[in-house]
C-alpha cells in the first residue's frame, strides 16, 4: 500500500496517534490534526470543535487530493466508564464538547475536505466509532452514546449521498482498544488483557479498508474484544 496524502484527525494521543505512527511509512505526505502537539508527520494544529479549526485543516491541503481522510478523535464525559459517572452530574460544558468533537466536527470535517478527496484516485473516509453507538449497548454515558450513534448515522447518510461518486465511508466500532491509557486502566481494575483489542487488530482493519478499490464498500465493522462486552 502507498499513498501519496492521508489525513488523520485526533492523532495526538491513543487510537489516533497509533493510527499516524502506524500510516507515517505508507504515505508521501502524513497530516496529523490535533490540538496538542504531535511529532508524527506534519501537524496542523486546530480545534476541529470550532469551524475555524476545520477552515484551517482545508487550507493545509490547499489543491492537493487526499487519499484517505481518518477521522480518530474523541471525548467523553467526565467520570465516564467509571463507578462515579452521574448522567445528573453531567455539566452542559461536557454535553455540548461531546456533541461537538464527536458528531459535528465530523460532518463539518468531511464536507470541507471533499473536493480534496474528489481529486483522489481511490479516496477514503474512515472514522472510528464505539460499541457504545450499537442498538441496545449497555453504555450508561448519554452524550458519548447518543454521539456515536449519531455518527453511525453521518456515515450511511454520506455512503448514500457520496455513492455516484466512489467515495468510500466507513465506520469502525471497537469496544476497549488497547492503547497504552486503556490497558493502564484495566490494569487498575484487575481485569484480564481480553477485555481489549490489541492495537496491532485494529491497525489490520484499517489497512485492509484502505487498500480495497473504490469499487467496494464497506459499511460498518463492530469490533468486540473477545472477552469484552458486546462479543
Amino acid at each position: 500500500m502507498s499513498f501519496k496524502t492521508i489525513l488523520v484527525a485526533g492523532a495526538s494521543r491513543g487510537i489516533g496517534l497509533a493510527v499516524a505512527e502506524h500510516l507515517a511509512s505508507k504515505c508521501d505526505r502524513l497530516l496529523t490534526v490535533s490540538r496538542t502537539a504531535t511529532l508524527i508527520g506534519t501537524w496542523i494544529q486546530a480545534d476541529l470543535s470550532d469551524l475555524v479549526g476545520v477552515e484551517t485543516v482545508a487550507k493545509a491541503i490547499g489543491c492537493d487530493g487526499l487519499d484517505a481522510l481518518l477521522y480518530m478523535g474523541g471525548t467523553w464525559e467526565t467520570h465516564a466508564f467509571t463507578s462515579q459517572y452521574s448522567f445528573e452530574d453531567c455539566s452542559d460544558a461536557d454535553i455540548t464538547k461531546v456533541i461537538a468533537v464527536n458528531l459535528v466536527a465530523p460532518i463539518r470535517l468531511v464536507k470541507a475536505l471533499l473536493p480534496a478527496l474528489r481529486r483522489s484516485d481511490n479516496p477514503k473516509i474512515i472514522f472510528m466509532g464505539s460499541l457504545s453507538g450499537r442498538d441496545n449497548f449497555s453504555g450508561r454515558e448519554v452524550a458519548n452514546s447518543a454521539s456515536k450513534f449519531g455518527l453511525r448515522g453521518v456515515v450511511h447518510s454520506l455512503r448514500e449521498e457520496l455513492r455516484s461518486q466512489q467515495i468510500g465511508v466507513t465506520v469502525i466500532n471497537p469496544g476497549n482498544v488497547g492503547t497504552p491509557e486503556v490497558l493502564a486502566d484495566l490494569a487498575a481494575n484487575n481485569l484480564l488483557g481480553g477485555e481489549a483489542i490489541p492495537l496491532s487488530d485494529l491497525l489490520c482493519i484499517i489497512d485492509c479498508i484502505l487498500s480495497l478499490s473504490r469499487a467496494t464498500c464497506i459499511k460498518e465493522i463492530d469490533v468486540p474484544a473477545m472477552l469484552g462486552e458486546g462479543a
